[in-house]
């Protein structure tokens, strides 16, 4: 053990991650546990369901112990995590939407009605709801962009894309959001 250990809270993601990497398990606890609430407010966003952000937050920690061997660190660290987040929320969705089917397959939709979304209380909560009517491409750039305050170029690189199709995805969920909008509020 060496003299100039670093306290946790004070070491750089690029620190915790080459230690969480050779096997340093307190500073893999400090990784999950800096950038959990961001992971958990990426996954509540493309979820609205609280349980299913839970469980897709606790997924991504659960898949981070593999792969943070991969991570090369040639973007931000928080953008390759993102994606990450993105590809958990879509498996659980996934599952989400088969257990559904099959439920309503044997005549049990009532066990599962309990997973409706609460109705939206405010104008920003009717849009975020809206947004996640979006077709997948369209939902995920709206919030990277929007969301989480990414410029296109950095949304494009989470979603292994080109930034002018994120730019499009952008241009087309703003127009389906005015329909979704509208609708929402009664007025088709």
């Amino acid at each position: 053990m060496t003299a100039m250990m670093l306290d946790e809270t004070e070491a750089s993601d690029a620190e915790l991650i080459g230690r969480a990497r050779q096997g340093d398990g307190v500073a893999f606890g400090r990784l999950v546990e800096r950038h959990y609430d961001f992971v958990y407010r990426a996954a509540w966003k493309w979820c609205g369901v609280k349980a299913d952000a839970e469980d897709v937050a606790q997924e991504v920690c659960a898949r981070l112990g593999k792969a943070i061997r991969s991570y090369r660190g040639g973007g931000a660290f928080t953008t390759w995590l993102y994606a990450m987040t993105m590809n958990a929320a879509r498996d659980v969705l996934r599952k989400r939407s088969r257990d559904r089917a099959k439920a309503e397959a044997f005549g049990m939709h009532a066990l599962i009605a309990g997973e409706a979304e609460p109705e939206p209380d405010d104008q920003l909560d009717a849009l975020w709801s809206a947004v996640r009517r979006l077709p997948d491409k369209q939902r995920e750039s709206v919030l990277l962009v929007y969301g989480e305050g990414l410029s296109h170029s950095d949304a494009a690189e989470a979603m292994g894309c080109a930034e002018n199709t994120v730019s499009w995805h952008i241009h087309e969920a703003k127009k389906r959001l005015k329909v979704l909008m509208r609708q929402a509020a009664g007025e088709e």
